[in-house]
């Protein structure tokens, strides 16, 4: 669980243990009803807003009444995957992670964030969002022999699947001028990532199959602009808008 995003989970965590409330359904009746009174200043609001099932007095337990909880920063999440014998994989959802996405390549630092190592990277925009509330990531054993990370380096990516996520909405009506629709991860709690598509690119989200492989959808693109597509299936992996079955890589 990550520290700076958590910040009003803490401060009701430590109104419970003043109060010594409990796990009765009595207790969590109340909790939950103080909760929808609590003002959306309170830094407890925004976590509640991302959160599905905070009305769910398991879950509501589990966050706020749960005697180990711990929280992480990401370098603090790598210090631990090494201790343990572990190697970071990816995240779940990379898109609020990686400086390329959504605001954070808006910004002065975008270019500064960018060619920092990939853990610093991560870290640095953790800071910036200041509000992510979990991490989910996916971890490997070090001894684990074949497990490669994805990239986009020499022709490797020509034999992956992208796969289009089920959760993701195409929306394409009132886009931005140069646009013909905007991709939106309906998982994503920051709506700054969004990602806009031309027509270009509309061909080629079209293609995407579940079974055609990169280079079969790009096997008719002119050599000027594979390079051009290339990048576009790389921005869909960063925005979490596809995932690639790279099996056969």
């Amino acid at each position: 669980m990550p520290i700076y995003g958590r910040t009003g989970i803490y401060m009701v965590q430590e109104y419970c243990r003043l109060l010594g409330l409990t796990r009765s359904n009595g207790d969590l009746h109340d909790l939950s009803e103080l909760l929808h009174k609590l003002p959306a200043s309170h830094p407890v609001a925004g976590v509640m807003r991302g959160a599905v099932d905070i009305n769910h007095p398991d879950a509501l337990a589990d966050a706020l009444l749960h005697p180990n909880d711990r929280a992480y920063t990401v370098p603090q999440l790598h210090a631990w995957l090494e201790r343990c014998g572990m190697s970071f994989g990816r995240w779940v959802e990379q898109a609020p992670y990686l400086p390329q996405c959504g605001m954070v390549a808006k910004t002065p630092h975008a270019g500064r964030l960018a060619s920092l190592p990939e853990p610093q990277q991560h870290a640095a925009v953790e800071l910036l969002r200041g509000t992510m509330f979990r991490h989910n990531l996916i971890a490997y054993r070090d001894d684990r022999a074949g497990v490669k990370p994805i990239d986009f380096i020499g022709d490797g990516w020509r034999a992956f699947v992208p796969i289009a996520v089920p959760w993701t909405v195409c929306v394409r009506e009132r886009v931005p001028p140069g646009s013909v629709a905007v991709l939106i991860n309906q998982a994503h709690v920051f709506t700054d990532l969004v990602l806009t598509v031309d027509a270009f690119e509309n061909r080629l989200l079209g293609a995407i199959s579940g079974k055609r492989t990169l280079g079969e959808i790009l096997s008719g693109t002119a050599d000027r602009d594979e390079q051009r597509a290339l990048n576009f299936f790389k921005r869909l992996w960063q925005y979490d808008q596809v995932v690639f079955d790279a099996s056969a890589g």
